[in-house]
């Protein structure tokens, strides 16, 4: 059976590289951009390259349902493929398993916090309500929370060093990659890519904010997101840090000295026009960041950059159906395609097998 998969992103990747453990398929992947996602995260303006790669599972505020169960597999899928793919081809990638801490300022309601620790009691998972004091006592460079909520099982992943390492173990094991070259549509058989076709059974869609361009049933808004490099002269703590997220700012601590601070969520105009980057969106981002974490201040900017997140409208993310027996949607993750990209690829699998 002959797969063929448009777009090749985390989603994209995660799925080429789990249909590869299936015997009897030939998988092609087929991807505009002319080289696979680059390490350098400012030559990566995808969704893939504006992801910071915070997994929020037990830390989400869903109790039940399926983005939830989507959320919880990807953080299980992670613990484990990881070390797979790094012994597979060699790579390192950087996974931070310490954890995410949830500051909560005076005017937040904690109570909602109280109810989901009962619930992720129920679910055999953890959250830790932190008072000021403890906060204080672990990371004093912390300031302005008045509490935090602390999952220690939520976990962060660097998404390019991860997409990079899921081509290369997808190539270990047979699947073609067709870099610089778009896919138009499926006909006869055959997908149909600028410069020629490929022979194919089955079109798996997962281009993000390009699917609209192949499948223009369904309609992918473009969400962009800023984020930053930073570097401190000393770092924030002797001891590995967890994510540190208040008000919807992250901070990412990727070495001693380096951290990312993101992201902005800055929306097209009504008629799907991307707007530059809003520098002041940007500028408001870090302001709130310094507040909390004072230290940041003093820190110098290695890089900025920006990516574009595939919004479905209308209709929740991610979007997962078939359009037709031999077409199939897996896209339009928004914000979590990194953490929601192994249970799309499960789903994927599944679907596939059936037809074998």
């Amino acid at each position: 059976m002959k797969i063929t998969i448009a777009g090749c992103g985390v989603v994209g990747a995660t799925i080429a590289y789990e249909l590869s453990k299936i015997s009897g398929l030939e998988i092609t992947v087929v991807d505009a951009q002319p080289t696979p996602v680059q390490a350098d995260l400012t030559q990566c303006p995808t969704s893939t390259g504006a992801a910071l790669g915070v997994l929020m599972g037990a830390i989400s505020k869903k109790e039940k349902g399926r983005n939830l169960r989507m959320r919880l597999h990807g953080i299980r899928y992670y613990n484990e493929t990881i070390p797979e793919l790094e012994a597979l081809t060699g790579r390192s990638i950087p996974f931070n398993r310490q954890g995410i801490l949830m500051l909560q300022f005076p005017d937040d309601n904690l109570s909602v916090w109280h109810r989901l620790i009962e619930v992720r009691l129920e679910q055999d998972l953890t959250l830790e309500l932190w008072n000021q004091a403890k906060l204080k006592s672990k990371f004093p460079f912390l300031d302005r929370a008045s509490a935090a909520v602390y999952s220690p099982s939520d976990r962060q992943v660097h998404p390019v060093a991860l997409t990079q390492a899921l081509i290369e173990g997808a190539k270990l094991r047979g699947v073609r990659f067709e870099f610089g070259a778009k896919v138009i549509g499926m006909q006869n058989q055959q997908v149909q890519i600028s410069g020629g076709a490929i022979a194919s059974d089955y079109l798996v869609i997962s281009a993000g904010v390009g699917t609209s361009a192949i499948e223009r049933s369904i309609d992918i808004r473009p969400v962009l997101g800023q984020a930053i490099h930073l570097r401190l002269p000393k770092p924030l703590s002797d001891s590995d840090l967890p994510v540190i997220t208040g008000n919807d700012v992250h901070i990412v601590a990727i070495g001693k000295l380096d951290y990312w601070v993101g992201a902005t969520v800055e929306f097209p105009t009504e008629m799907g026009e991307v707007l530059p980057p809003d520098r002041a969106m940007f500028d408001e981002v870090m302001r709130q960041a310094i507040e909390f974490c004072p230290a940041l201040k003093d820190a110098e900017s290695i890089r900025t950059w920006f990516g574009l997140r595939p919004r479905p409208q209308g209709r929740p993310a991610p979007v997962i159906e078939e359009l037709k027996p031999n077409v199939l949607l897996a896209t339009g993750h928004y914000r979590n395609g990194v953490l929601l990209a192994p249970a799309t690829a499960a789903e994927v699998r599944e679907r596939i097998v059936k037809k074998l």
